[in-house]
C-alpha cells in the first residue's frame, strides 16, 4: 500500500524523470543528425523514412538516456525536497533517509529489470533495423543536381554536361550527353543547343527534351576494325531522351549482412558466438602446430632418445637432410634460412588471424557483460543521485544538471576506458566491463553514508569550519615547535 510519503516522493520524481528522459533522447538524436547530416538530407526520401529512422534511434539511445535521466531526476527530486525543507520535516518526524528513498529505489529496481529485458531482447532487433536503415539512406544517391560546366555522372550509364542552367532548374543551354548504357565506350554522343528537363510518373523517369542538335553514333556492327569516319549522324530539331531514376530510390539491404554484429545479438546468441570462436581459435592453434612440421628437417625426440642421439645414433637425420639438399641444390645454411623465413611468414599470418578472432571474441564477451552492466547502471545512478540531492539541497536545472552531467561523463569515460583496456588485454575482461559500475557504486555508497550522517559536504560554512579547525591545529603545532 502506497503511503502519503511515497506519493509525495513519487509525485516530485515522475515529472523531472519524464522531462529529462525526453530531453536526453532529443539531444542524442540531434547528435545523430549533426554527425550524419550530409548522408541523411538532400535525397528526397520522404518523411516516413526519416520518422522510422528517428524512432529506431530514439530507442537505441535508451541505454544511455535512462541512467542519465535517473541520475538527474533523483538528484533534482531530493534536492528540491531538501531545498523546501521537506526532507528536514520528514527527518524530524522520525523517518529515516532510507525510508524516504525507498519508493525511488523500487522504481529504479523495476527500471533495471526493464533495462535488462530491453538490452537483451528489444535492443538487438532495434539496432538491426536502425543501423541497416541508416546504411540504406547513406548509400542512396542524392537528388538530381546537375551543375554548370561539370560532367554529371550519378545517373548510371550517362555523363551529362550543360553550359548554362537557368533559375527554373528546367531550362538548359548547350548540352553534351554521353550514352554509356551499353558499356561500349563513347560511341553514342548527343549534342543539343538547348533542352527542357523534367520528371514523369512520380519522379520515376527523367526526360530531356532536346532542341536543335545532333546525335552521333559510331557503327558498332563493324567491331574492332571500325574506321573513325564510319559514324551515323542524325540531326534533329526536337528529340527526347528518357532515363530511369531507380538509382535515386532507397534500396533495402539484406539485414542478414548486419545480423552477426555483436550489438545485434542477445545473450544466448553471444554465448554461442563466444563458444564457436573459442573452438575456432583452438582449432587454428592446433592447425598451426601441425602445419609447421614440413619446415623442420627433424623431429625433437624425448629426453631418453636424445641421450642415444648424443652417442652418435643420428643416422635417421642424414637421409632426410640429403634428400632436402638434393632437391634444392643449395647449401644447408641456405635451406635453414629459407625454412626459418617460411616459419616467420607463416607464424605472422597465423598471429594476425588469431588476433582478429580474439578481438571479435572479446567484443562478444564485453557485449554479453554489458547486458547486465547497463541494467545495473540505473541502480548505480540512483545510488549517486538520491543521496547527493539530499546533501546538495538544490532543485531545478542549475546545480543538479552540472553534477549529473559530470557523473555521466565520468561513467562514459570509465566504460570506454574499461572496454579499451579489456580489448587490449591490459586487464581481465570482467574487470574492464564492470569497472565503471564498481567505481561509481563505491562513490554512491560514500554519498549514502554522509547523507545518513546529515553531512553538510556542499555548504560553504562546512569548509569554513574545517579550515578554522586546521588553522587552529597548525597554530598549536607551530607553537609547540617554537617552544
Amino acid at each position: 500500500m502506497i503511503r502519503k510519503i511515497d506519493k509525495l516522493v513519487l509525485k516530485a520524481f515522475w515529472g523531472p524523470f519524464i522531462l529529462t528522459l525526453l530531453v536526453v533522447i532529443f539531444i542524442f538524436l540531434l547528435r545523430l543528425v549533426l554527425f550524419y547530416f550530409a548522408d541523411l538530407f538532400g535525397k528526397d526520401l520522404g518523411a516516413t523514412v526519416y520518422v522510422e529512422l528517428f524512432f529506431y534511434f530514439s530507442l537505441i539511445t535508451i541505454p544511455l538516456a535512462l541512467p542519465l535521466a535517473m541520475l538527474l531526476s533523483s538528484l533534482m527530486t531530493f534536492g528540491k525536497l531538501g531545498e523546501n525543507f521537506e526532507l528536514t520535516a520528514l527527518k524530524s518526524a522520525g523517518i529515516s533517509i532510507i525510508r524516504i528513498l525507498r519508493p525511488i529505489f523500487v522504481v529504479a529496481t523495476i527500471l533495471s529489470v526493464f533495462m535488462f529485458w530491453f538490452t537483451n531482447v528489444a535492443l538487438p532487433w532495434v539496432n538491426l533495423k536502425g543501423w541497416s536503415l541508416l546504411y540504406d539512406i547513406k548509400t542512396t544517391k542524392t537528388t538530381l543536381n546537375i551543375k554548370e560546366g561539370i560532367f554529371y555522372t550519378d545517373l548510371p550509364g550517362y555523363a551529362i554536361k550543360v553550359a548554362k542552367k537557368y533559375p527554373d532548374n528546367k531550362t538548359l543551354k548547350s548540352l553534351i550527353i554521353y550514352d554509356h548504357s551499353h558499356n561500349d565506350g563513347n560511341r553514342h554522343v548527343t549534342l543539343a543547343d538547348s533542352a527542357q528537363m523534367y520528371t514523369i510518373l512520380g519522379k520515376k523517369y527523367l526526360i530531356f527534351e532536346l532542341f536543335n542538335g545532333k546525335d552521333y553514333l559510331e557503327d558498332a556492327d563493324r567491331g574492332n576494325n571500325l574506321d573513325a569516319s564510319d559514324m551515323a549522324v542524325h540531326q534533329f530539331s526536337r528529340s527526347k531522351i528518357v532515363m530511369s531514376l531507380d538509382a535515386f530510390d532507397i534500396h533495402k539491404t539484406d539485414e542478414n549482412q548486419f545480423a552477426h554484429h555483436e550489438i545485434m545479438r542477445n545473450n544466448w546468441q553471444l554465448a554461442d558466438d563466444a563458444d564457436s570462436l573459442q573452438r575456432i581459435i583452438k582449432s587454428m592453434k592446433y592447425g598451426f602446430v601441425r602445419a609447421t612440421t614440413p619446415n623442420f628437417l627433424y623431429y625433437q625426440k624425448p629426453i631418453a632418445q636424445s641421450l642415444l642421439l648424443l652417442k652418435g645414433k643420428t643416422a635417421w637425420i642424414k637421409p632426410r637432410l640429403k634428400k632436402e639438399l638434393k632437391k634444392s641444390k643449395r647449401s644447408p645454411y641456405d635451406v635453414a634460412l629459407q625454412q626459418s623465413q617460411n616459419m616467420l611468414a607463416f607464424g605472422h599470418a597465423n598471429l594476425v588471424a588469431l588476433d582478429d578472432k580474439d578481438t571479435v571474441l572479446k567484443k562478444s564477451n564485453l557485449e554479453w557483460h554489458h547486458k547486465f552492466t547497463n541494467a545495473l547502471t540505473i541502480l548505480v545512478m540512483f545510488l549517486i543521485g538520491a543521496p547527493l540531492g539530499a546533501i546538495i539541497k538544490k532543485g531545478g536545472f542549475g546545480v543538479p544538471v552540472v553534477v549529473a552531467v559530470s557523473f555521466f561523463i565520468l561513467m562514459y569515460i570509465l566504460t570506454q576506458q574499461g572496454d579499451k583496456m579489456a580489448k587490449e588485454g591490459k586487464v581481465i575482461l570482467q574487470l574492464g566491463a564492470w569497472a565503471s559500475n564498481f567505481i561509481l557504486g563505491m562513490i554512491g555508497l560514500y554519498f549514502m553514508k554522509i547523507s545518513l550522517n546529515d553531512s553538510r559536504l556542499f555548504e560553504s560554512d562546512f569548509y569554513r569550519v574545517v579550515w578554522q579547525k586546521l588553522r587552529l591545529q597548525f597554530s598549536k603545532l607551530f607553537g609547540t615547535f617554537a617552544n
